[in-house]
């Protein structure tokens, strides 16, 4: 989707950068999500798409331009990026998992505890295997079911826009499908969707735009349509 005039897009981005030190990881990178939009970001490893998910929620030092519905929230910390409605889930979960998966989701409802109640039954809904889990503590579960808890946790957030930085990491094959799928639900829904992933050929269905990125910058923006093949990407990886 292009954005032309007179459209506001739900998340824009422009010229945001970020280094570790002297190294510069992001290199002044501009993209954007439209409403209802589901956007997948594909790289390399090391390519910087970690780096750019973390400068987006200010969990990484960036310089740049935010916009959000056409607000600019560029300086916002990452609590109040929640409280617009900009919810990341990051690499590696972080999770509480000495806590039950009922506490988890629980705290992800503080932000409205008047709702925590319907919003953990829209939750459980979406993954049943959570509900049947509920008193179980989130360290004791699978790797598929953490992610979901994971995303059940943002979920009860009520996110706008969801982030989610690789949920498919160490998963096999049947699980990794069925997050995603569930994601592919969400958008359904409504709910904006920024994804970085390295299943390419998972990403590539559920997504309507694709930006690649390579070496610290955007390479490309895409349409899945026009990726028909590894080779494709490859070019671009490459760049």
């Amino acid at each position: 989707m292009q954005v032309t005039k007179g459209d506001v897009p739900l998340l824009e981005v422009r010229d945001i950068s970020a280094s570790y030190g002297h190294v510069q990881a992001l290199k002044p990178t501009s993209l954007h999500v439209g409403e209802g939009e589901l956007v997948t970001i594909l790289g390399p490893n090391g390519a910087g798409k970690t780096t750019l998910m973390r400068a987006l929620t200010r969990l990484t030092a960036s310089k740049g331009q935010i916009l959000f519905r056409g607000d600019d929230i560029s300086g916002l910390p990452t609590h109040k990026l929640a409280r617009r409605g900009i919810v990341m889930v990051q690499e590696g979960r972080g999770l509480f998992p000495q806590m039950t998966v009922r506490e988890n989701l629980t705290i992800g409802g503080y932000l409205h505890p008047a709702t925590v109640d319907t919003q953990m039954t829209t939750v459980l809904e979406l993954f049943p295997r959570l509900k049947e889990r509920l008193s179980q503590v989130a360290g004791s579960l699978s790797g598929g079911e953490q992610q979901m808890l994971a995303i059940g946790r943002a979920l009860m957030a009520k996110p706008q826009l969801l982030m989610l930085d690789e949920p498919s990491l160490g998963l096999a094959p049947r699980a990794a499908a069925e997050i995603l799928g569930t994601l592919s639900e969400l958008n359904r829904r409504g709910i904006g969707i920024l994804l970085v992933e390295q299943k390419a050929p998972l990403a590539l269905k559920l997504a309507q735009r694709v930006y690649v990125i390579s070496l610290g910058k955007i390479v490309a923006e895409l349409k899945t349509d026009e990726i028909k093949s590894h080779h494709d990407l490859a070019r671009y990886y490459l760049h």
